[in-house]
């Protein structure tokens, strides 16, 4: 049940990049009685889509007009033209954008309260002419939100997120601020709290080898990122360090810690990816409508061998569908201008 409401959680879930083993994974996800049972689901898909993608992956995904804890819904605003498998084009990515841009509008006019979809490509997204330069900043541009976004990472036990993300390691110390680092602490400390962690543990990473060895090999943690981990206190967070990156990981996967803010994005998707790259999660924290995807690949080399594993998608689907019944009633956003 959706918090506060009385009723099923209710999820729109897109193909992703349909080059990929996208429409593979969601079929043996929604084949799944368990699945349909947490939440009412509409896929962005037509029905003969989902049925040509059961088939080939063994699977039976019962559809229906309207979602139920028994059938799917399929819904197909879009004219669907031909994309090749197994290869980046500019056609997958134009669809994977339709299908997404659909799903926000389904948010916006309250029809669901988050969004799953299945991996992308990056390269396909541009060439259909997407500029920002990750799916969390087209998300904000397209929901007009200009608070404050942190791709979240998720893996069984830890949750990540981010000071600086998709940007060149050179300019990551300038980006790095105490009030970035006390952001990075609250959305954190909320995703948390809604996958049932009441009294979440944050530890915080340094950014130089040592945490800086009291300054010898650099500042920041002194100058900036302890002053962002007290404001954090301040707030009433459990938050504490800056820690070595080297060693924090050992200390969280022991279970020390309920989740980590990073200070870039390969200091924690390293350590997460070897972890558990079967896993993980990734959570575009921060908007106003829960949106997760798997944090693997479009696979291309695998593509129509019927052999990708579900289980990414079915740890997202679960945690999208949490932080859903966890989420305060939004306000729809406004449309972006086209």
């Amino acid at each position: 049940m959706t918090a506060g409401t009385g009723r099923r959680v209710r999820i729109a879930v897109t193909l992703g990049d349909v080059s990929g083993i996208g429409p593979e994974v969601v079929v043996k996800l929604l084949a799944q009685d368990a699945v349909r049972r947490r939440a009412d689901i509409e896929v962005l898909a037509r029905e003969d889509e989902i049925a040509r993608a059961a088939d080939e992956a063994g699977v039976s995904v019962p559809v229906a007009p309207t979602p139920s804890p028994d059938a799917v819904a399929t819904m197909a605003p879009h004219v669907a033209g031909p994309v090749e498998r197994g290869t980046i084009s500019q056609a997958a990515g134009e669809r994977a954008l339709s299908d997404l841009s659909h799903a926000l509008t389904r948010y916006r006019d309250g029809a669901v309260d988050g969004i799953l979809y299945a991996p992308l490509n990056k390269s396909a997204l541009a060439l259909a002419g997407m500029n920002e330069k990750d799916e969390l900043r087209w998300f904000a541009r397209q929901l007009g939100f200009d608070g404050v976004t942190s791709e979240l990472n998720v893996v069984p036990g830890l949750t990540t997120a981010r000071v600086t993300s998709h940007i060149a390691l050179r300019d990551v110390p300038a980006r790095v601020t105490p009030t970035g680092v006390l952001d990075a602490c609250e959305l954190l400390d909320q995703a948390l709290r809604a996958q049932g962690i009441d009294h979440p543990r944050l530890a915080v990473c340094a950014l130089n080898p040592h945490a800086g060895e009291n300054g010898a090999f650099g500042t920041e943690e002194r100058d900036v990122i302890a002053p962002g981990v007290a404001l954090a206190r301040e707030r009433g967070l459990r938050a504490d360090g800056p820690h070595p990156a080297d060693t924090l990981f050992l200390r969280a996967f022991g279970g020390e810690f309920d989740g980590v803010v990073t200070m870039y994005h390969d200091q924690g998707q390293i350590a997460l990816k070897l972890r558990g790259f079967d896993e993980g999660v990734t959570v575009q924290g921060g908007l106003p409508v829960p949106i997760a995807t798997p944090a693997h690949g479009t696979a291309h080399e695998i593509v129509g061998q019927g052999v990708a594993r579900p289980g990414p998608i079915e740890r997202a689907f679960e945690v999208v569908a949490s932080l859903a019944e966890h989420a305060r009633p939004a306000v729809p956003a406004p449309k972006a201008e086209t």
